[in-house]
């Protein structure tokens, strides 16, 4: 009996072990900042910037969480997060102006662009107390600035002599 009890207390054990094991992530990482054009059914054509930035700590399997901050061109940010499953991307953020506050949930499907660089299209939408409004986005990652490392060697120039007359 006492086997039994221990063979039994090691199964539950090593059982709760395995189901504590976080999954590594293994999606891919569209973090970056992103230049997107849109259009809105109230406000018509606009361009925000949009930085997503993965969340390493609760990113599992093939979900990527992320940070995602969109910013206006009147340097309004909005804070929200996304998820990613594969190349699909589910995101929200809380538009407040100070007195409300308003949600806006988009779902966007991504695209590489290169090797380095990926884009995506958004559909949103914006509820309100008129029945809200939608729109969509596309969003291109920025190119990665390339760091130009300076050399220690400064070069001296011949001396200059004016000429004499």
């Amino acid at each position: 009996m006492k086997k039994l009890s221990l063979v039994v207390l090691l199964s539950i054990g090593l059982n709760v072990s395995v189901a504590e094991a976080k999954e590594q992530f293994i999606g891919s990482n569209f973090s970056g900042v992103y230049l997107c054009k849109g259009t809105n059914n109230k406000v018509g054509e606009y361009e925000v910037t949009a930085t997503l930035k993965l969340n390493r700590i609760s990113s599992h399997g093939s979900f990527g969480m992320y940070d995602f901050n969109t910013e206006t061109e009147n340097a309004l940010v909005y804070k929200g997060q996304a998820i990613a499953n594969g190349y699909k991307l589910a995101m929200t953020f809380n538009i407040t102006d100070g007195r409300n506050a308003e949600y806006s949930t988009g779902i966007a499907d991504i695209q590489r662009i290169s090797n380095t660089r990926w884009a995506y299209t958004n559909h949103y939408y914006e509820p309100d107390e008129n029945g809200g409004d939608y729109g969509s986005e596309y969003c291109v990652m920025k190119k990665p600035t390339k760091m130009v490392k300076l050399s220690n060697k400064i070069k001296k120039l011949p001396a200059v002599v004016p000429a004499q007359s």
